[in-house]
This record gives C-alpha cells, structure tokens and sequence, in this order.
C-alpha cells in the first residue's frame, strides 16, 4: 500500500500536496512484483523484452550464462526498489546491484556477492533489502536510453504515459532538475494510446525510421498492459533503443491495485511476503490499511482523508508520525485490538493518537472497541482520543467511566498538541 517508486514520486508528490509530511509515503494500495516477473507478464503481453533467467545461488547464475549462449550478460538484485545500478551492498560498498559479467565465472562471483547480502539504494532507506535471487539477462546492443512510465493521474481521472530522453536517471532528478524533458500524454483507457499521440512523443524524443515503427508497437503495447492488468505503475528505465531500431525493455517496475486484484487471482502468486513489512501483511490480513513511517507517535483513525491530516497536524505541532493507520467505516472490537497490538509492536512508537470521526462508525463503537482493546492489549504508552460525530456524548461517556488510561481531546489541534507533548514526555 505504499507508494515507494520514482514515478509515483513524481507524479503523486506527496510534500507537495501535505508538506509538513514530506517525509513520509502516499498510502497507495499496491501490490508490487520482481523485475523478472514484470518482464513475464511483457512477453505474454507483447511487450519486447530480452532473454533472462532468474538464480537462487551462484551456480544457478553460472548456469544461467551459459543457457545464455552469449558473450555477455547483467546480473541484476532482485528487490522491490530501484535505483539497484547505483545501489551498494552494506560492508561491501564496491559491490553494486547490477553487475555486466563476460562469463560464467564472473556471474557466479557476481551472484556470490549478492544473494544474502543487504543492497542500500536511493528507494530502500538506510536499512536496505536483502537479495534473495538474481536476474541473469542477455546483453544487447544498447544506442539510446530513454526512460517510460505509466501511472493514473487523479486530476485527469485517466492513465498518463510518460517518456523521457533521459533514461538511466533517477526520474526525481530529472523532474527537479529538468522537468521540460519529461514528456506525457494521457490516454483512455477504453480506446488505449492513439497513433498520433506516439508520434506526437517520438518526435520530441528524437525517434524516428525503423526505431519509430518499434515505439508504435511498443508504446501501444505497454499501455494496454497497464490497462489489461490493472496496473498501479508501470516504470521501465531505461528503455532500450537498440543499434538496429528495436525497442526493448531493460527493466520493469510494476505495481497492480490492490481493489482489483479479484479480477486477477493469478498475479496473487506473484507476491513476495519478505519483501515487504511484516506488520504490513499483518494488518492487511485484519482489513486494516496500515503503513510504518520512522516517528514515534501512532494514528489509529476511520479514513485516510482524516488520516493524512492527523499526520499533518502531527507533523506541524512538532512531532513525528510512526504510521498511517486507517480502521475503516466499519471497524470492530477486534479490527481495533489488531489495531493497537500492530501500533504497539513498534519499539519507536511512544504514544498513540486516537482521532475518530464518526459517521459509519459510531463513538460508542469506537468507545467500546477501545476498552476491550485496552483489556486485550494494555496500553503501555500515553493514549490520546478524539471522538467526534455519530453518538460522540455517549462514547465520551462510557470511555470516563471506564478504567481506560486516556487523555481526552476537544478537537485535532488539542489532540495533536497533547500527544505530541506526552509522547516526549
């Protein structure tokens, strides 16, 4: 449910739409998959792409080059970040993420020094992911990189591609730096990527003849993929031109919606559970939308709307969210005990911000979900609560008569300002 790739970086700016919350990531729901598994799901789609193969240890990828039949070949990590190219391995900052080999030995030394190791890139945060398997691929002749990335733009209620010349790069770098070379063109998602807007893109990316013929194919093909599978994000970069004017994909980060994965029970298998956050899948397993950020305050609130300005209001009173954590319209007694045993797993969380709304959800629901959470769980650390809305007398009211352990709050500023001071406190 994280937003955690450059694309959506760019496109859905969270500093810039909640500022005093820069550090923290849109709670997107999404489910992410391998780059070797993206590049599966191209080929059934006819989305060109070289020939590689995955390896769980080092004779695997030995193996893996010689099945190759070439001269040369890229042993890429496999983790769900990217920037892998210009990422480090923890103790061993010589070693990068993805290694050009020449033959079978130097893939298995390239293998040898990934697969277990800890690689830090610009997407992973200091603590960096551990590389389970490697991707061994067929080199090719590389003319131009060009960077492309599909993702819905809220604004325009539609899917928007985008492309640029430089592929390779960091696509933050490039929107901060030089933002007049990332060109769009947003599509219907009924009617797929028209034929003049591909030439309207190749023409400002310099592409023409025989690489033109290959961007019909390829961009039309892409954007149906991304339509077709329900896709959050779809990011390949660097897309390849070759010397001979194919375009093939070099990469492929991908990320499907999660509310429509129904319709694709198949890409389920897909999931890797050890690349992602334990407490995560733990709260996705309770129906709970649940995201860990570094503060030391917990949110437990019903809608994200309301979730991303408690954050806010957090952020600008001085302290530090430790998470978005929405129960929903519909929250129970067990959903909220979930709630705060996931909230107070967090060694780093301090306090707990309680700020409920009710509409579908009644105060005296949330009240009384509280009170067989605190017997339950035990409060531990200072606990916050706002109650507003459907029955809010009432659940005030049963929460003072309770044996519960709160600080009450009039409203979200005296909420954000008491939970702050009792969590450094």
């Amino acid at each position: 449910m994280v937003p955690q790739f450059a694309l959506e970086t760019y496109i859905f700016s969270f500093s810039e739409t909640f500022p005093l919350c820069a550090s923290a990531k849109a709670p997107l729901k999404s489910m992410k998959i391998h780059e070797y598994q993206g590049k599966q799901l191209f080929r059934k789609a006819g989305v060109p792409v070289l020939e590689g193969h995955v390896a769980k240890t080092a004779d695997e990828a030995a193996a893996a080059f010689d099945k190759l039949g070439g001269s040369i070949a890229v042993v890429k990590a496999q983790i769900h970040a990217g920037g892998r190219g210009k990422g480090t391995i923890i103790d061993t900052p010589e070693q990068r993420g993805v290694v050009l080999v020449k033959s079978a030995d130097e893939a298995r030394a390239a293998a040898n020094g990934l697969l277990g190791k800890t690689l830090v890139t610009i997407q992973t945060g200091e603590e960096g992911k551990v590389v389970n398997q490697v991707f061994v691929e067929a080199g090719c002749d590389i003319a131009r990189e060009l960077y492309l990335g599909i993702v819905v733009d809220r604004e325009a209620s539609r899917p928007v591609l985008m492309v640029s010349t430089e592929g390779g790069v960091e696509i933050e770098k490039v929107a901060e730096e030089t933002p007049e070379l990332i060109f769009k063109e947003h599509f219907d998602p009924a009617v797929g990527l028209d034929a003049f807007q591909v030439r309207k893109l190749c023409k400002k990316l310099g592409i023409e003849g025989a690489a033109a013929k290959a961007a019909f194919k390829f961009m039309k093909a892409i954007c149906r993929f991304f339509v077709d599978y329900d896709c959050a994000m779809a990011e390949i970069n660097p897309l390849v031109i070759t010397g001979s004017g194919e375009m093939v994909a070099l990469d492929a980060k991908i990320t499907f919606d999660d509310n429509a994965m129904f319709r694709h029970k198949d890409l389920l298998e897909l999931r890797d559970l050890s690349e992602e956050e334990p407490s995560e899948v733990r709260a996705s397993d309770s129906g709970l939308s649940y995201v860990k950020l570094e503060g030391n305050i917990g949110c437990l609130v019903n809608g994200a709307g309301l979730a991303m300005s408690t954050m806010d209001i957090i952020k600008y009173h001085g302290g530090k969210p430790a998470n978005f954590l929405d129960v929903g319209g519909g929250a129970n007694a067990q959903q909220v005990t979930e709630a705060f045993r996931i909230l107070l797993s967090d060694p780093n969380c301090k306090g707990v911000l309680v700020n409920i709304f009710g509409g579908i959800a009644r105060c005296t629901t949330i009240a009384s979900a509280l009170i067989e959470a605190s017997k339950t769980v035990g409060f531990n650390v200072p606990l916050v609560v706002r109650l507003e809305g459907t029955e809010v007398e009432e659940g005030r009211k049963m929460l003072a008569e309770s044996d519960v352990d709160v600080i009450n709050a009039t409203d979200i500023t005296d909420a954000a300002k008491k939970i702050v001071a009792a969590a450094a406190g």
